[in-house]
């Protein structure tokens, strides 16, 4: 009989406890216990990041210097490039696991030909109150809009980039087309701010900090800022297809990216009363950029590109730009702009 009831007692508490453990998984302390799967991935990460040393690059040396990544078990190392388009192409190879670069019709153009990549995040972007990208005429050409530049010459860097993509939008804001304009392609921004100052060319296209450089030594004026006339993703973060898939490590770089990009915004792009004041941090921010782009802090002070605080991507300008690339025939043809854009890795990261 004491048998029986020790044995019957057993059977009792075994299953009393295995309806306790089921009651914790479900929505008790249990459930917060890290998981194996967890785990497995919180472990570190080895990657390169395929850049440029451009101001728009800050956040991610931000988060190589002040160890964001590191802190998300991601050990990133940059991997310096001369020109955009290698990147995307290193980036859709694998040979890089991030990319980090201007959007311009030789990506769309890739993807087009059946090459991959993944573009997650923002890198920088054309938007309304600050100085990013402008158009300018010499200081004393007589033109004073952008209706007037029909018939003239036009300087961008080059055919199917950023710039001839500026060009052409806002020529169609203000009634006018590429046909109706010469468009001169220089190169490279040396070249932009030579033709101008030789009178070469009406107009160029030019970015900051050589936006000021070229007002301070008064031989050019700003005709439009870009970002006061369009809202314009310009450059994006991308990732691998291999590295993409990895949802977990991908999740963990933007979550330290984010983290850069709120850093970076909250010290230079601030605003009080509509103007730009310099946070708790310029200082640092700006020793950091210069740091890794090799210039001046002083030339790094003139101009600081806008971008989104949590580094969210301008999804809608995506399709955009894709759709007028095709239009001009700069892109073989019109691409799903959801086989390239992910922005739901980036909301996960931002909720964790």
């Amino acid at each position: 009989m004491k048998k029986s009831v020790k044995l019957a007692l057993s059977s009792f508490l075994v299953l009393a406890l295995a309806l306790a453990g089921c009651g914790k998984t479900e929505g008790g302390s249990s459930a917060e216990q890290p998981q194996p799967e967890q785990g497995q991935a919180a472990e570190a990460v080895s990657l390169e990041i395929g850049m440029l040393k451009l101001t728009s690059s800050a956040p991610l040396f931000i988060g190589i210097e002040k160890g964001f990544f590191q802190e998300e078990g991601i050990d990133a190392k940059a991997k310096w490039f001369d020109a955009a388009q290698p990147i995307a192409v290193a980036t859709a190879a694998g040979s890089v696991d991030v990319g980090a670069t201007g959007i311009t019709a030789s990506l769309y153009n890739m993807v087009a030909g059946g090459q991959k990549l993944v573009i997650v995040a923002d890198k920088g972007r054309e938007q309304a109150g600050y100085s990013s990208s402008a158009l300018l005429y010499p200081s004393d050409s007589p033109l004073k809009s952008i209706e007037e530049l029909k018939g003239k010459k036009l300087g961008i860097t080059q055919t199917g980039s950023t710039y001839h993509y500026m060009a052409g939008k806002l020529l169609e804001k203000h009634g006018l087309t590429l046909q109706d304009i010469e468009l001169i392609p220089l190169n490279n921004i040396k070249g932009l701010m030579e033709a101008l100052k030789s009178k070469q060319v009406d107009a160029v296209l030019l970015n900051e900090p050589n936006i000021s450089t070229v007002v301070e030594e008064g031989y050019g004026k700003v005709i439009a800022q870009v970002g006061d006339e369009m809202e314009y993703q310009t450059s994006g973060i991308f990732f691998s297809p291999k590295f993409a898939e990895n949802k977990d490590a991908a999740q963990r770089f933007l979550k330290a990216y984010a983290k850069a990009t709120q850093y970076y915004y909250d010290a230079v792009l601030n605003k009080v009363d509509g103007k730009i004041v310099p946070g708790e941090n310029y200082d640092e921010v700006v020793n950091i950029i210069a740091k890794y782009t090799d210039q001046e802090a002083d030339m790094i002070k003139k101009g600081m590109p806008y971008m989104d605080r949590d580094g969210k991507l301008l999804e809608s300008d995506i399709k955009t730009q894709v759709e007028w690339y095709a239009k001009e025939k700069l892109i073989d043809k019109v691409i799903d702009t959801s086989d390239i854009v992910n922005t739901q890795l980036l909301e996960d990261a931002l909720k964790n």
